[in-house]
């Protein structure tokens, strides 16, 4: 990527977080606003691969990055009975992270005024004279301090706002090959009722087939309580093994995720000049956790990229 503006000088934007909230804001910033991202340094604060899914009508700008798609969608009660329907004209699309990441960034390559550099960020605030200001350490380990007309801060708050109802979606999933053709590659299995149900919330198996044999196979609840990785995999191998009979498996990678469900209210205003964006800014879905389509598949700029150039603030970004 260019070296853009260097890492001390007051810049148009600067972005904390290179996640999909991130990036995507990145992406559709103005080419001639000044901008840098701030990507946390490999360790702890990096999340791991993750897999986004979402509905999406006819092609899409990050297709080129879907690692498989379905247009047939089903469930299954308890007692296995099944209802299946057609999403079109929609595409269930499933996207991994470290695609869409090296998607973005060589759209990103080459743009002048833009910048990435690898820090943990530890503050962000508003300044005196106007503009804010994002603190961190970077990864040689020396102090540094980016200042833009506006900080968009996608980082996770420490702890969630106040709600009347907060569960949490949590699971645990196999990229898995079975030793059998049992999948059918052109129906998802969006939610399978024919595991175990937890004492308090429920819980589902999860299917996005890739071909006969192979698939992610994930078990998830919404519970007030998290599992420990022994309570997850149990789950996983009976509904692999005694719901839906595949045998044995080989699981050459897993994904493991919790996701916040709340009707809490996320502002997404921290200061004059400091946004949240992402599910920090209220973007994941309440309901269903969906977070992905929230914060990428724009038709159109939020109003919020005229801030890059200058424009007064306003009261809220939509």
């Amino acid at each position: 990527m260019s070296d853009g503006p260097a890492a001390g000088d007051a810049v148009d934007v600067v972005i904390v977080g290179a996640g999909a909230a991130g990036l995507s804001l990145a992406h559709r910033l103005p080419d001639t606003a000044s901008v840098v991202l701030v990507d946390a340094p490999a360790g702890p604060l990096r999340p791991p691969e993750r897999t986004w899914c979402f509905w999406e009508e006819g092609p899409g700008e990050y297709d080129d990055a879907v690692s498989a798609s379905w247009d047939l969608l089903r469930v299954r009660g308890a007692d296995g009975r099944p209802a299946q329907g057609s999403a079109a004209p929609l595409r269930y699309k499933m996207l991994r992270s470290r695609a869409f990441e090296a998607l973005v960034a060589e759209r990103l390559r080459g743009r002048p005024a833009f910048r990435r550099v690898e820090a943990a960020v530890d503050a962000v605030r508003d300044l005196p004279g106007g503009g804010a200001e994002a603190r961190g350490v970077a990864g040689d380990g020396r102090r540094i301090a980016l200042r833009a007309r506006w900080v968009f801060d996608s980082r996770p708050p420490r702890r969630l706002p106040p709600a009347r109802t907060t569960l949490f979606q949590h699971f645990r999933g196999w990229f898995l090959r079975a030793e059998r053709a049992a999948f059918e590659p052109g129906v998802a299995d969006l939610m399978d009722f024919r595991v175990r149900q937890p004492d308090r919330g429920l819980s589902f198996g999860y299917v996005l087939p890739f071909g006969p044999r192979e698939a992610l196979v994930e078990y998830t609840e919404f519970t007030p309580a998290l599992l420990d990785r022994d309570g997850y995999e149990r789950a996983l191998r009976h509904y692999t093994r005694d719901v839906l009979d595949l045998g044995a498996v080989r699981v050459p990678a897993v994904e493991q995720g919790v996701i916040p469900m709340t009707d809490a209210a996320f502002p997404r205003r921290a200061g004059t000049s400091v946004f949240r964006i992402g599910t920090a800014g209220g973007a994941t879905r309440p309901a269903t956790g969906y977070t992905f389509a929230a914060v990428s598949l724009r038709r159109r700029r939020p109003r919020g990229y005229r801030f890059a150039l200058g424009r007064p603030p306003s009261s809220h970004i939509r």
